[in-house]
């Protein structure tokens, strides 16, 4: 009787293993088809391309949490291991990008409500919310009733992850804006400084995840890798054969947030997710045209560190197209904290444009 409870567990184990082997095999396959193709930063364009679509017509996919965060932890310590003196040296001109990514943000939020009501007609707090880029989970815990319709926020949120993992990285390489070098040295990290990294990186990220920051896992890997390299304790970037499957992760990441999104659900928030995406990227183009004017930062680097995309995904994407990352994470991780500031102001506008119109 034992043995028979045994496999029925065994099996249940198996069964519930079976969508995320299915995730991480399609992710693959369309991170191989996408590099074949030859299209920009392809293991994670192409597997995010690749699980969206399969979700959307019906296959169940899935990443876990704990795959999730270690993924997190190695592109955090990807990142830190480019830490340069031409980095630190830079330094001193991020707060100028600071103040223009908060510009930024809040025209991308005041266009885009705007936009969003008038032309599909939703609500005030729809629209916010569908527009609002970046901490969403944050900004409806704020509101005891927010009133919004939020499948169709969901789905609208989503597509502006999606489209701007795809786009941003095709104007970076339409307009010629790729790096010609990346500062990492060719040597990869040891096995033995690598795992002390991660399991410094675990302990850290759990006491951030507590604290409720944002990308915390990313954060203590970066945190963790910039102290290693700067003290001397470790060097050299993350071996390939990590850091890839951690890319391919996270495009599967993105692409199973369409999950159990019917074709239907997904084709009527399309136009206004990518209407959100587009006052995205203009707002970030913008902005970034400004700041790399009045500076000497790359252009290619701000526009990456200005588009609305998740944290996690654009850190990667810096990686992957050979700009400064740690600069990338900051300006993401201020853009969370812009929002924490605003999200009480703009709940209370949207309420308040509610009540006007139901008066």
């Amino acid at each position: 009787m034992k043995l028979q409870q045994s496999d029925h567990k065994a099996f249940l184990k198996f069964r519930d293993a079976i969508p995320t082997l299915t995730t991480l095999i399609i992710g693959s396959l369309g991170a191989l088809l996408m590099g074949l193709a030859g299209g920009p930063v392809p293991f994670l364009t192409g597997p995010a391309l690749a699980i969206t679509l399969v979700g959307l017509v019906g296959v169940k996919v899935q990443i876990p949490v704990l795959l999730r965060d270690i993924c997190f932890i190695i592109i955090g310590i990807s990142m830190g291991a480019g830490i340069t003196p031409e980095v630190l040296q830079s330094a001193k001109q991020w707060p100028l990008s600071f103040f223009v990514l908060t510009i930024v943000v809040i025209l991308i939020v005041a266009i885009g409500r705007r936009a969003l009501a008038a032309i599909w007609k939703y609500d005030a707090m729809t629209a916010l919310l569908a527009v609002i880029p970046g901490h969403l989970s944050y900004v409806l815990g704020l509101s005891s009733d927010t009133r919004g319709d939020l499948s169709t926020i969901s789905i609208v949120q989503s597509i502006r992850i999606l489209a701007l993992t795809l786009i941003v990285p095709i104007v970076v390489v339409a307009f010629g804006l790729e790096s010609t070098a990346i500062s990492q040295p060719t040597l990869p990290m040891p096995t033995t400084e690598f795992i002390a990294v991660i399991a410094f990186s675990a302990v850290m990220g759990w006491f951030l995840n507590r604290l409720r920051l944002p990308a915390a896992y990313l954060i203590a890997g970066l945190v963790c890798s910039i102290l290693g390299h700067i003290t001397g304790a470790v060097a050299g970037p993350v071996i390939n054969y990590v850091a890839t499957p951690a890319f391919v992760v996270l495009g599967c990441l993105i692409g199973t947030r369409f999950s159990g999104v019917s074709w239907p659900q997904f084709r009527n928030a399309l136009g206004a997710g990518l209407m959100a995406t587009f006052i995205g990227v203009v707002m970030a183009a913008i902005g970034a045209v400004i700041v790399s004017s009045l500076t000497d930062l790359p252009l290619n680097q701000l526009l990456i560190a200005f588009s609305p995309g998740g944290v996690e995904t654009m850190s990667a994407m810096s990686i992957s197209m050979g700009v400064d990352s740690t600069f990338v994470a900051a300006h993401h991780v201020a853009r969370l904290l812009i929002l924490t500031f605003l999200a009480p102001f703009l709940l209370k506008s949207a309420q308040k444009t509610k009540l006007v119109k139901q008066a």
